[in-house]
């Protein structure tokens, strides 16, 4: 039964087109007390009503006015309010701070050329560095997210490369944790202001997945071994790698990787209000 006193925190929000040419927005909730998820359709004429940072990634709304299906789990909004507004992610001073922390591991990487790749790379592209977000719903899906996802790779990584009886390459393995996500600088697009995510069409009809752009960047500048566990990140083909950890006879780097990866996306600052715990 619908209720105006149920409190839903937005998961994701964006607008596209209709076959009669207006404008739609397709808008995911969740219940804030059970966690059910609520599929929403807003039309032109309510979209035009409603500022568009109303539908920021983790504000909490509540439906003024809406109409459902029988099951409850899609509905047509007409009318929201705004209870909570979310954090849109780091602001400058911190994302000054952390590209300072990030750009550092830099100085741990003794091979000349990967350092100076590295140095360039970042400094022509370090306005998109600072702000893109490392996902648009499962992790680090906020401003300065992709640092804050990558950074805590770095630091994953460290720890058990020094807890480790395995000879690490150090440098490849630092780079990869810096590289592994770089291609989501192009893959997404964010708004500062309102902190909405959204999928950049260009990279998208030029690039199949941002992993294929890292690999890509690295296979060009002879780094192969850092190519290859970039391609490997993702574990499984099913979720976007291009190697599969599942074959046989594969270096141990590349489950090292994947599994520092995952403890950042799963344990990590993964949501910006956790930015503001200690």
């Amino acid at each position: 039964m619908f209720s105006t006193e149920v409190n839903y925190e937005v998961v994701t929000f964006s607008i596209g087109d209709t076959k009669a040419g207006t404008k739609m927005g397709k808008l995911q909730l969740k219940n804030t007390e059970n966690n059910t998820v609520l599929n929403c359709i807003l039309w032109e004429e309510t979209l035009n009503r409603i500022d568009s940072k109303v539908f920021r990634s983790g504000n909490i709304l509540r439906l003024v006015t809406a109409s459902f299906n029988e099951k409850f789990n899609n509905c047509l909004v007409t009318a929201v309010s705004l209870i909570k507004e979310a954090k849109t992610g780091l602001d400058e001073s911190e994302r000054e701070k952390v590209y300072a922390e990030l750009t550092s591991y830099f100085d741990k990487i003794q091979d000349e050329k990967l350092n100076s790749f590295l140095t360039k790379f970042f400094m022509e592209h370090k306005d998109r560095i600072k702000v893109m977000p490392a996902a648009k719903v499962m992790h680090h899906n906020y401003i300065g997210g992709l640092m804050v996802h990558t950074l805590e790779c770095l630091k994953y990584a460290e720890i058990n490369m020094d807890n480790s009886n395995y000879k690490f390459n150090r440098d490849h393995i630092l780079a990869a944790c810096i590289l592994h996500d770089i291609g989501k600088i192009f893959e997404y697009t964010i708004d500062t202001e309102s902190g909405i995510i959204d999928y950049d069409e260009t990279f998208r009809k030029e690039w199949l997945t941002h992993s294929q752009y890292g690999f890509t960047i690295c296979m060009a500048e002879g780094f192969k071994e850092i190519a290859k566990m970039i391609a490997a990140h993702h574990g499984r083909s099913d979720w976007g790698a291009i190697i599969d950890l599942d074959q046989r006879d594969l270096e141990p780097e590349l489950y090292f990787i994947h599994l520092v990866d995952n403890l950042s996306a799963k344990f990590g600052k993964i949501s910006a209000a956790q930015l503001e715990e200690n």
